[in-house]
């Protein structure tokens, strides 16, 4: 089952960074990293991926990059920049927060039941 486009537009930022934190990629690895490391979860199409990409580079998050494919083929690639990182990082801890702030009310529901 997919993941609806509504969470991940709002979660986008965050989960191409920590896919770009691993490695410098190009958009269709991108959305394979994150179909795969998601069993299918995130099954994003480029379509919508190339957009987010746009903003994040757009932000100095991220910078495009052209290289030269195997087959001889240039592509754009992408890589993080400190700027992504310091923005991942922040990220992150607040989607912590978040996180266990929400598992404190699920697990008083839980108690109450």
């Amino acid at each position: 089952m997919p993941a609806p486009t509504e969470l991940f537009k709002g979660n986008a930022l965050v989960l191409i960074l920590s896919c770009l934190a691993r490695a410098p990629m190009h958009g269709y690895r991108i959305a394979k990293e994150l179909e795969k490391t998601s069993d299918g979860y995130f099954s994003i199409r480029e379509g919508t991926l190339y957009p987010h990409l746009h903003e994040l580079e757009r932000q100095d998050f991220i910078e495009g990059y052209w290289e030269v494919a195997l087959n001889g083929r240039r592509r754009r690639s992408y890589r993080i920049t400190e700027q992504g990182r310091r923005a991942l990082a922040e990220r992150l801890a607040k989607w912590k927060e978040f996180q266990r702030q929400v598992n404190r009310v699920l697990r008083t529901e839980w108690q109450e039941s």
